[in-house]
């Protein structure tokens, strides 16, 4: 049977990991911060403190099995996750803020169950996945930098493709492109291109202004 001193470790202790991933996610102004983490943590050690407590007292009266409110934690948690995704326009922000309570739920689940060094090495591992793999993101976006054109011309024979050569001629990637006719002899074309240098995007944009008959030009990130 546990010990006042076993709990009150336990929970100890999974308040302290949770802590620190919970700082990584406030630090970056996250949807869940600090106190979602502690509150997730804690409460997964405490559900396998009470496994373990019902398992203990009720062995000899019932067939029970003290992993079942912990696999119950694992499903649940998702709608926690879920509520720190966001979808902005294009992108979708929040994974990694839904992965990381899910993580420190199963941490919770570690200290809960005794399980000390598999919790704490996982603590680690998510700081360092957080805070290293975070910077290797950031270099990779900005070496495959993205950007949408969108151009309104004349339509005409061979204006498309005069577009796409000067695309090309910059050392861009066409990645989609979307044509829309109009009634007044006129075309939207919408094109997605990727380029590795930031000068790239104005080069391209400057080069389109001086192509005959294209009325206007936008462009979002």
């Amino acid at each position: 049977m546990l010990s006042n001193n076993q709990i009150i470790i336990r929970l100890l202790v999974s308040f302290g990991l949770s802590t620190l991933i919970g700082l990584n996610r406030e630090s970056s102004k996250r949807p869940a911060g600090l106190r979602t983490h502690v509150l997730v943590g804690v409460s997964s050690t405490l559900v396998m403190l009470i496994s373990l407590f019902m398992f203990e007292h009720f062995n000899n009266i019932t067939n029970l099995q003290p992993d079942r409110l912990g696999a119950q934690v694992i499903s649940g948690i998702g709608f926690l996750g879920a509520g720190t995704i966001l979808r902005e326009g294009n992108t979708v922000k929040g994974l990694t803020t839904a992965a990381s309570l899910w993580a420190v739920a199963c941490i919770g689940l570690a200290i809960g169950v005794g399980f000390y060094l598999g919790g704490i090495l996982l603590t680690f591992l998510v700081l360092i996945t957080l805070v290293t793999y975070s910077r290797v993101g950031k270099k990779i976006k900005r070496k495959n930098n993205k950007c949408s054109i969108n151009i309104l011309t004349i339509n005409k024979p061979g204006q498309l493709g005069e577009i796409c050569k000067i695309i090309g001629d910059c050392d861009a990637s066409i990645i989609g492109i979307d044509i829309e006719s109009r009634e007044d002899e006129l075309v939207n074309v919408d094109i997605d291109i990727s380029f590795t240098e930031k000068e790239t995007k104005c080069k391209i944009l400057n080069q389109l202004t001086d192509i005959e008959d294209i009325l206007e030009i936008s462009q979002r990130i």
